[in-house]
Protein backbone atom coordinates (compact mmCIF):
# COMPACT_ATOMS: atom_id res chain seq x y z
CA UNK A 1 0.00 0.00 0.00
CA UNK A 2 1.14 3.38 -0.64
CA UNK A 3 1.81 6.06 2.15
CA UNK A 4 -0.16 9.38 2.13
CA UNK A 5 1.94 12.41 2.91
CA UNK A 6 0.08 15.00 4.90
CA UNK A 7 1.18 18.03 6.97
CA UNK A 8 2.65 17.06 10.72
CA UNK A 9 0.45 18.32 13.21
CA UNK A 10 1.09 18.03 17.06
CA UNK A 11 -0.14 14.62 18.08
CA UNK A 12 1.93 12.88 15.11
CA UNK A 13 5.19 14.00 17.78
CA UNK A 14 5.17 10.95 19.50
CA UNK A 15 5.11 8.75 16.82
CA UNK A 16 7.78 10.67 15.04
CA UNK A 17 9.77 10.29 18.01
CA UNK A 18 9.67 6.62 18.23
CA UNK A 19 10.52 6.31 14.39
CA UNK A 20 13.28 9.01 15.11
CA UNK A 21 14.71 7.12 18.07
CA UNK A 22 14.52 3.74 16.61
CA UNK A 23 16.39 4.85 13.17
CA UNK A 24 18.93 7.69 14.98
CA UNK A 25 19.90 5.93 18.27
CA UNK A 26 22.58 8.63 19.09
CA UNK A 27 21.47 11.87 17.65
CA UNK A 28 17.59 11.69 17.76
CA UNK A 29 15.91 15.22 18.48
CA UNK A 30 13.98 15.59 21.21
CA UNK A 31 9.87 15.98 21.65
CA UNK A 32 10.74 20.09 22.04
CA UNK A 33 13.15 20.25 18.82
CA UNK A 34 9.92 18.90 16.48
CA UNK A 35 7.14 21.30 18.96
CA UNK A 36 9.67 24.14 18.13
CA UNK A 37 9.97 23.45 14.26
CA UNK A 38 6.06 22.94 13.74
CA UNK A 39 5.37 26.13 15.91
CA UNK A 40 6.65 27.74 12.97
CA UNK A 41 5.30 25.35 9.91
CA UNK A 42 1.97 27.38 10.13
CA UNK A 43 0.08 30.67 9.13
CA UNK A 44 0.91 33.39 7.02
CA UNK A 45 4.37 34.15 8.76
CA UNK A 46 5.55 29.96 8.51
CA UNK A 47 8.81 29.37 7.48
CA UNK A 48 8.59 25.31 7.98
CA UNK A 49 7.05 22.62 6.48
CA UNK A 50 6.82 19.12 7.89
CA UNK A 51 5.06 16.44 6.67
CA UNK A 52 4.32 12.62 7.54
CA UNK A 53 4.25 9.58 5.50
CA UNK A 54 0.92 7.48 6.76
CA UNK A 55 0.72 4.14 5.50
CA UNK A 56 -2.28 1.80 7.00
CA UNK A 57 -2.56 4.04 10.63
CA UNK A 58 1.20 4.26 11.03
CA UNK A 59 3.71 6.94 10.81
CA UNK A 60 6.16 6.04 8.19
CA UNK A 61 8.06 8.38 7.33
CA UNK A 62 8.26 12.31 7.64
CA UNK A 63 10.59 15.07 6.48
CA UNK A 64 11.31 18.75 7.30
CA UNK A 65 12.73 21.93 5.80
CA UNK A 66 13.17 25.36 7.03
CA UNK A 67 13.33 28.63 4.33
CA UNK A 68 15.12 31.64 5.24
CA UNK A 69 15.03 33.66 2.16
CA UNK A 70 16.66 32.86 -0.54
CA UNK A 71 18.23 29.74 0.91
CA UNK A 72 16.62 26.39 2.42
CA UNK A 73 17.57 23.72 4.90
CA UNK A 74 16.69 20.07 4.56
CA UNK A 75 16.36 19.25 8.31
CA UNK A 76 15.51 16.03 8.71
CA UNK A 77 14.12 12.86 6.37
CA UNK A 78 13.56 9.75 7.50
CA UNK A 79 12.01 6.40 6.61
CA UNK A 80 11.18 3.49 8.97
CA UNK A 81 12.85 0.07 7.99
CA UNK A 82 10.38 -1.62 6.45
CA UNK A 83 9.73 1.30 4.04
CA UNK A 84 13.44 2.07 2.90
CA UNK A 85 14.12 1.41 -1.10
CA UNK A 86 10.18 1.70 -1.31
CA UNK A 87 10.71 5.12 -2.91
CA UNK A 88 9.11 7.20 -0.16
CA UNK A 89 12.15 8.78 0.52
CA UNK A 90 12.09 10.16 -2.85
CA UNK A 91 8.37 11.49 -2.24
CA UNK A 92 9.29 13.30 1.09
CA UNK A 93 11.90 14.85 -0.31
CA UNK A 94 10.19 15.95 -3.66
CA UNK A 95 7.80 17.51 -1.65
CA UNK A 96 10.03 19.47 0.75
CA UNK A 97 11.82 20.61 -2.99
CA UNK A 98 8.04 22.16 -3.51
CA UNK A 99 7.47 23.94 -0.41
CA UNK A 100 10.97 25.31 -1.13
CA UNK A 101 9.83 26.53 -4.26
CA UNK A 102 7.00 27.74 -2.86
CA UNK A 103 8.63 29.42 0.00
CA UNK A 104 10.45 31.25 -3.23
CA UNK A 105 14.19 29.42 -2.37
CA UNK A 106 16.85 29.60 -4.75
CA UNK A 107 18.70 26.96 -2.89
CA UNK A 108 18.52 23.97 -0.58
CA UNK A 109 21.52 23.03 1.42
CA UNK A 110 21.35 19.53 3.86
CA UNK A 111 23.75 17.86 6.01
CA UNK A 112 23.76 13.95 5.45
CA UNK A 113 26.09 11.24 7.74
CA UNK A 114 29.28 10.69 5.33
CA UNK A 115 27.95 7.12 6.47
CA UNK A 116 24.85 7.69 4.91
CA UNK A 117 25.32 6.30 1.20
CA UNK A 118 21.91 5.32 0.79
CA UNK A 119 20.63 9.50 1.59
CA UNK A 120 23.42 10.80 -0.38
CA UNK A 121 22.84 8.68 -3.54
CA UNK A 122 18.91 9.89 -3.22
CA UNK A 123 19.88 13.43 -2.76
CA UNK A 124 22.50 13.35 -5.48
CA UNK A 125 19.64 11.57 -7.81
CA UNK A 126 17.82 15.15 -7.24
CA UNK A 127 20.54 16.95 -8.27
CA UNK A 128 22.68 17.85 -4.92
CA UNK A 129 26.31 18.12 -5.43
CA UNK A 130 28.24 17.94 -2.05
CA UNK A 131 30.13 21.21 -1.44
CA UNK A 132 32.03 20.40 1.78
CA UNK A 133 31.74 18.68 5.50
CA UNK A 134 31.47 19.61 8.74
CA UNK A 135 33.59 17.58 11.29
CA UNK A 136 32.39 16.00 14.67
CA UNK A 137 28.53 16.93 12.99
CA UNK A 138 26.62 14.54 14.66
CA UNK A 139 26.86 14.13 18.23
CA UNK A 140 27.76 12.25 20.40
CA UNK A 141 29.18 10.03 17.75
CA UNK A 142 31.43 12.93 16.65
CA UNK A 143 30.16 11.22 12.87
CA UNK A 144 31.06 13.58 10.37
CA UNK A 145 28.46 15.53 7.83
CA UNK A 146 28.66 15.44 4.21
CA UNK A 147 27.34 19.39 3.35
CA UNK A 148 24.88 19.62 0.07
CA UNK A 149 23.90 21.81 -2.09
CA UNK A 150 20.66 21.85 -4.57
CA UNK A 151 20.41 25.16 -6.68
CA UNK A 152 17.17 25.81 -8.58
CA UNK A 153 15.26 23.13 -6.37
CA UNK A 154 12.20 24.15 -8.79
CA UNK A 155 13.63 22.53 -11.68
CA UNK A 156 14.67 19.12 -9.63
CA UNK A 157 10.91 18.78 -8.92
CA UNK A 158 9.27 19.73 -12.78
CA UNK A 159 7.17 17.01 -13.95
CA UNK A 160 7.41 14.98 -10.62
CA UNK A 161 3.74 13.37 -8.90
CA UNK A 162 3.39 13.29 -5.28
CA UNK A 163 1.09 10.36 -4.63
CA UNK A 164 -0.87 11.26 -1.57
Amino acid sequence: MTARLREMRWWDIDPVLELEKDLFPEDAWSRGMFWSELAHSRGPAATRRYVVAESEGRIVGYAGLAASGDLADVQTIAVARDQQGSGLGGRLLTDLLRAATAFECREVMLECRVDNVRAQKLYERFGFAPIGFRRGYYQPGNVDALVMRLTDPSASVQGTEING
